[in-house]
């Protein structure tokens, strides 16, 4: 029975969270304003590795902020990874875990902790503390939830174009129509019909296109060389120092006719000039005008439009041909003189 009583106060011992049975260790303090369910006997851990454990979880007088003492028992071997300034924690295991502290002292920069040193609390959002902040994001979801539902039932009762996908029958059979086509031109290009399927089976088809690259890379190649107009524009020198010429030739020209010179620059810059050719185009169109008036016509109005005028003129020319050409066969007719005494 005794044996029996000592293994089990040792068993009820371990179970406590006690680690070490004849290690020492160091008591430590931190105040907190909620202990978030935390229990005596919770682990104390450093960056995840467990060193310790509660001792002591109570409420003390004059601390309104902070009236909840945890006392920690931490081991001594881990007391030179603990400042003054490191930051103590109470997490949670999970979801729904246990309670427990952690310590952090990666930022400490403190000297090392001594037994009933006071650390720096910190409170990491509980549960409760992170279903009241969702409260907004699950409202937010519930009204997305709600509007899909509408669009849903919308589309399920209501015309539209997603509402025709779904219950349109024609349009599938559409659908189906096309694909069916897109099947036979694909089933054709295989068989070797059409362009693109002779160009894939019809190696004569390959053989005419590589024959045709090849008379462009021979082309390219005489180009390269120099031969023809556009390889000798690439090429020869001359010809480049005549385009180069000509250019300069166009440019000088161009700058003539900016500075008022020759009749297109006159014509480009000079306003009296300009003015007197407008007005001898517009004497002219008055002139045309006069040959094409029928109520007024002028003497070579007339010739223009009176088609006697123009007769008489041609009966006249004809019988002077004519007279001419008497006058080549008997000349003598036509060319004795008389002369006669008195």
């Amino acid at each position: 029975m005794v044996v029996a009583a000592i293994a089990l106060a040792v068993l009820i011992f371990f179970m406590s969270g006690e680690i070490g049975f004849f290690t020492s260790k160091i008591t430590l303090i931190a105040y907190f304003d909620n202990t978030e369910g935390l229990k005596v006997g919770a682990p104390v851990a450093l960056q995840g590795v467990t060193i310790g454990n509660v001792k002591d979880v109570r409420v003390v007088p004059n601390r309104q902020l902070d009236p909840v003492q945890i006392t920690m028992r931490v081991n001594t071997k881990y007391q030179f990874f603990l400042r003054k300034d490191t930051i103590a924690t109470i997490e949670t295991a999970g979801v729904l875990g246990e309670s427990f502290v952690d310590l952090d002292s990666k930022k400490a920069k403190g000297t090392t902790v001594q037994d009933g040193d006071v650390l720096i609390p910190a409170n990491s959002p509980g549960l409760q503390d992170v279903v009241r902040a969702s409260q907004t994001t699950l409202g937010n979801l519930d009204t997305l939830v709600q509007r899909l539902d509408r669009i849903v039932q919308q589309v399920e009762s209501g015309p539209g174009t997603l509402h025709g996908i779904i219950s349109d029958s024609t349009l599938i059979d559409r659908a189906n129509a096309i694909l069916g086509q897109i099947q036979t031109l694909v089933n054709d290009v295989n068989g070797g019909k059409g362009t693109i399927g002779e160009l894939l089976k019809d190696n004569s088809m390959a053989r005419k296109i590589n024959a045709s690259l090849d008379k462009i890379n021979g082309i390219i190649d005489d180009i390269n060389a120099g031969k023809g107009n556009a390889g000798l524009l690439l090429k020869d020198r001359a010809l480049y120092d005549n385009a180069n010429q000509m250019v300069a030739k166009g440019n000088k020209l161009i700058d003539d006719i900016n500075n008022g010179k020759g009749l297109i620059g006159k014509l480009a810059k000079d306003e009296a000039f300009a003015k007197k050719l407008d007005d001898t185009v517009d004497r002219l169109s008055q002139i045309a005008a006069k040959l094409n008036d029928t109520s007024k016509p002028g003497s070579l109005g007339l010739l223009l439009q009176n088609p006697s005028v123009y007769n008489n003129t041609d009966q006249l020319l004809m019988e002077t041909r004519n007279l001419m050409k008497a006058i080549r066969e008997n000349p003598k007719k036509y060319l004795t003189i008389h002369f006669k005494v008195f």
